[in-house]
């Protein structure tokens, strides 16, 4: 196997030499920038790229990196090795098609494990950055109910309640027709299938509401 390391800093080209070398790594390339990077990786297509995001005052110039290797081989698998801990720059990282990511700070030892777990082709981040990057990404997903009307929310808070399309046109003083089309439009954008599914909507939000 060989791997690629792309860093501008020689400390840590060393470093990562001396922990790939540890876990049986038969030939580690290096580059000191993203074009040399590239063409390195273009020229021993290597299994494993282990990549900085940051080089020479040009920020975060590592996921257009990460981006053209991904373009061209999909199955390379890149492990961002930074001193980024901003989950938004993660979670960038990882959109960018990064396998694993780890910190600078942490220890050898770490690192071993985060590259193993990449070369097994399976995903690494640690665990105090997954939970950040969960929250983000929490936060970041769009709320369903944003796109219903203020009658259709309260028609959806009536079906949660278990009150009937007749029961809900009363207690709102509108017509049938006016529920049932309603009910209708929330099916589309809620992406509910069937009116149980709206049901199963409205007692969720309900709940949540408690």
């Amino acid at each position: 196997m060989n791997v690629l390391v792309v860093d501008d800093h020689p400390i840590v080209l060393q470093g990562c030499r001396r922990v790939l070398e540890d876990a049986g790594v038969e030939a580690v390339h290096e580059a000191t920038g993203v074009v040399a990077g590239y063409r390195s990786f273009r020229r021993h297509r290597p299994a494993v790229v282990v990549a900085d995001l940051t080089f020479q005052g040009n920020t975060l110039s590592g996921l257009e990196l990460i981006r053209r290797i991904r373009a061209v081989s999909p199955e390379t698998r890149i492990l961002v090795f930074s001193m980024h801990d901003d989950p938004v720059i993660v979670a960038r990282a990882l959109e960018s098609g990064a396998t694993g990511y780890v910190l600078k700070d942490t220890a050898s030892g770490d690192l071993y494990h985060a590259f193993e777990r990449v070369q097994a082709g399976e995903s690494y981040l640690d665990p105090a950055l997954a939970a950040e990057v969960a929250l983000l990404r929490a936060a970041a997903r769009p709320d369903p109910l944003a796109a219903l009307t203020t009658r259709e929310r309260q028609i959806l808070a009536l079906l949660g309640a278990g009150r009937s399309h007749g029961a809900i046109a009363e207690d709102l003083a509108v017509s049938y027709k006016t529920v049932a089309n309603a009910c209708s439009q929330m099916r589309h954008k809620l992406g509910a299938r069937s009116l149980a599914d709206l049901i199963r909507i409205g007692v969720r939000e309900s709940e949540r509401a408690r």
